[in-house]
């Protein structure tokens, strides 16, 4: 699989480091919603289909990405760096 870092051009996957879902939304800092931090730190979907993620591009220029990518078939559809992705959290 190839993802195009917007640095660096195409690279293969073994450059990135996966890290983790660029859909959820964490709870607000001063939340003391105990089931809404156990929802987000430890359960995870794994969706079929096309997907949000965060990479870094570790052996490379060392960017957060925002990667959406089809996880049926790794197709990748979009890549964009983190600070720009609209939604989602930049953790």
């Amino acid at each position: 699989m190839l993802i195009d870092c917007p640095h660096c051009g195409p690279r293969d996957l073994a450059e990135f480091s996966y890290q983790g879902d660029a859909s959820r939304t964490r709870p607000d800092l001063g939340s003391t919603d105990t089931k809404a931090w156990i929802d987000y730190v430890y359960n995870r979907p794994n969706p079929a289909g096309r997907h949000r993620e965060f990479w870094q591009h570790a052996g490379g220029c060392r960017a957060h990405l925002v990667v959406e990518r089809d996880t049926l078939t790794h197709e990748i559809h979009a890549v964009a760096i983190a600070r720009d992705a609209a939604g989602g959290d930049a953790a």
